[in-house]
């Protein structure tokens, strides 16, 4: 599978496009003053202790306090707050991290008001971005990604990731970074880590711990709110956690992050720095790449993908309702079981890029077409859970319930990625609403598909405005004839000057309308 990264540059934002055999699978936004992000950890302090929630809000100076719940404390946090004190309060050298005491760790039936009080201060990591009305969620269980690892101050284990599937590769790992972390740090080896020498894992190892410790010694004299140390952009996050083999293009239209990244590949991967492109084209960096279509075909309340099938997506504060419609589709196929099967499948797919795409987290209900075969069923199962492995967020899947609901829980760290579809309607000055106008062709295209797989057509009239006619007839090898040659039925176009800019109908070849 080969992946491309798009990134359109402008003064206020910075879009990222991901995709995977050119289809659009991730889009991030990010905001050019963006203040937090997911793995900033901040100096924090306490504004309030909530006994009842078993939490405190901390100020990291968001303009809602965030929340810090007694769970997400750690088991270290003694430890760790008894080092942040020594370091606030030195007149020298900050102490030696790794002869640093190791307290007992907390209690974890605990209360918050039994380690906590009022306007302490303490370091806290952000684990959510701020999400509508909620402030930032918290955590002081402090980590550090690095590209192959992850540091865990105060910790002690080596943890490898179970996506390496050798035991032997994973007891080579878990062996070699026990013999080179320094004490009083675990660390968690990533997935990426696999098949990597003990050098290279070295250097990366030595530069998190450097990254951490430097930290400490920037602190004196400062008070918080104060940004301890900053996770990277959105871009660099992104490049670390997908970069691998099957990376095969980089393109950006931004000089300056051109360079940045090409920067950052160099240092942890130089064999792919020729991959990164800089764009200098005359069209907008998404159109020229097809990105803006993807876009505007897979946002918004409907999605068609395969056939004349499409979802409807609905969004509420508490979950998200996705629902399976097998549309134009359910003309082509006579068994009903076999189409609603066929559909589900499809759809699988279809909502796990959903999922990636929008980034849609917490409780998601999806209302697949009934089947009858418990067979089917379990291989729906079975196909969400394989389309849904590539998805770096924690999510969880439970099986078909007897309704023939699929609920799906998804980690949700940033608010979900929403862009409106809708355009003004030109034929009555913006007073109604439309579906894009980049997707007319498309749709046009679709039905002809439905029409000709549900009957025996030898040619179809399509009836359009006379701009569309034009559009659809130009050139030598124009759509006509590409549709014709495809479908094998000859079309013909017919333009009408009182048809609505958007209007048409299909009619056969006596001249009767196609419903569809």
């Amino acid at each position: 599978m080969s992946k491309e990264l798009i990134i359109d540059a402008s003064s206020s934002d910075v879009s990222i496009a991901l995709l995977e055999d050119k289809k659009l699978v991730e889009l991030n936004k990010e905001k050019s003053n963006l203040q937090f992000a997911v793995g900033d950890i901040f100096l924090g302090r306490i504004k309030k202790l909530m006994p009842g929630l078993n939490a405190a809000f901390v100020d990291v100076g968001f303009e809602k306090d965030a929340f810090l719940h007694y769970l997400d404390l750690g088991p270290q946090f003694r430890s760790l707050h008894k080092y942040l004190e020594a370091s606030l309060s030195r007149k020298g050298k900050i102490p030696a991290f790794q002869k640093a005491r190791r307290e007992r760790d907390i209690d974890k039936d605990g209360k918050i008001t039994d380690v906590l009080s009022q306007g302490q201060t303490l370091l806290v990591q952000i684990a959510k971005e701020p999400i509508s009305t909620k402030g930032p969620r918290l955590t002081s269980e402090i980590s550090i990604a690095g590209r192959n690892i992850v540091l865990m101050p105060f910790h002690d284990k080596v943890s490898v990731s179970q996506k390496i599937q050798s035991a032997e590769e994973r007891n080579r790992l878990k062996t070699l970074l026990q013999s080179i972390k320094p004490r009083g740090y675990g660390v968690i080896v990533r997935t990426v880590a696999e098949g990597k020498k003990v050098k290279d894992l070295d250097i990366e190892l030595k530069s998190l711990v450097r990254k951490w410790e430097q930290a400490f010694e920037n602190m004196k004299g400062v008070k918080p709110p104060y940004l301890f140390i900053g996770e990277l952009k959105r871009i660099s996050a992104i490049l670390r956690d997908l970069l691998n083999f099957t990376f095969n293009s980089i393109t950006v239209n931004d000089e300056i992050i051109y360079r940045d990244i090409k920067d950052y590949i160099s240092t942890i991967a130089p064999e792919k720095e020729k991959i990164v492109r800089l764009y200098k084209g005359h069209l907008p960096i998404f159109e020229h790449f097809g990105v803006e279509k993807q876009i505007k075909a897979s946002f918004g309340r409907t999605v068609s993908f395969k056939n004349g099938a499409y979802l409807i997506i609905e969004h509420t504060e508490a979950l998200h309702v996705i629902d399976v419609n097998s549309g134009n589709r359910s003309k082509s196929v006579t068994d009903q079981e076999t189409n609603a099967f066929e559909t589900n499948l499809a759809a699988a797919e279809e909502i796990a890029r959903q999922l990636r795409l929008r980034d849609m987290g917490g409780i998601i209900v999806v209302d697949f077409i009934d089947m009858q075969v418990s067979e089917h069923k379990q291989k729906l199962n079975e196909k969400m859970k394989q389309v849904m492995e590539t998805d770096r967020a924690k999510h969880s899947i439970l099986p078909l319930s007897k309704f023939g609901l699929m609920q799906i829980t998804r980690q949700r760290v940033r608010p979900e990625m929403h862009i409106s579809t809708i355009e003004k309607c030109p034929a009555c000055n913006g007073t109604g609403e439309i579906s894009p106008s980049v997707l007319f062709v498309d749709k046009i295209e679709n039905n002809i598909s439905s029409i000709v797989a549900a009957g025996k057509y030898r040619s179809l009239i399509i009836k359009v405005h006379p701009y569309i006619a034009a559009y659809i007839n130009k050139g030598f090898f124009a759509l006509r004839i590409r549709w014709s040659l495809r479908f094998k039925v000859w079309i013909r176009t017919m333009p009408v000057s009182s048809f609505d800019f958007l209007e048409y109908h299909i009619y056969d070849g006596k001249g009767a309308e196609i419903t569809f």
